[in-house]
């Protein structure tokens, strides 16, 4: 089964309010069998135009489980939080390589 990736794109405006967000994100995440790959860190772009401000990568067990997550309640609470903290936030969900 392939693993299903969330790659979130944001600028952080409202770093107070934000971290209400990150109070709350990191356990829906986990409790949903989801992990933080990349959370912020160093980053260069090394070819086109891309200069994201602020980049995470979440994995979880399959695409869906990431979905379900993303439309389940525990999270719909968590970005709630969020709103109005960032001047953007943009967000992919994206279906890994099978593992054989």
């Amino acid at each position: 089964m392939a693993a299903g990736y969330i790659v979130v794109e944001m600028k952080i405006t409202n770093p107070e309010q934000y971290k209400e967000y990150m109070a709350a994100a990191p356990a829906t995440i986990a409790a949903a069998g989801g992990e933080y790959l990349v959370r912020g860190g160093r980053s260069e772009t090394l070819e086109g135009g891309w200069s994201p401000a602020r980049v995470a990568i979440l994995k979880f067990p399959s695409y869906d489980q990431a979905k379900a997550w993303y439309e389940g309640e525990g999270y719909r609470q968590a970005r709630a939080r969020r709103a109005g903290a960032t001047e953007f936030f943009n967000m992919i969900l994206v279906e890994g390589v099978p593992t054989t």
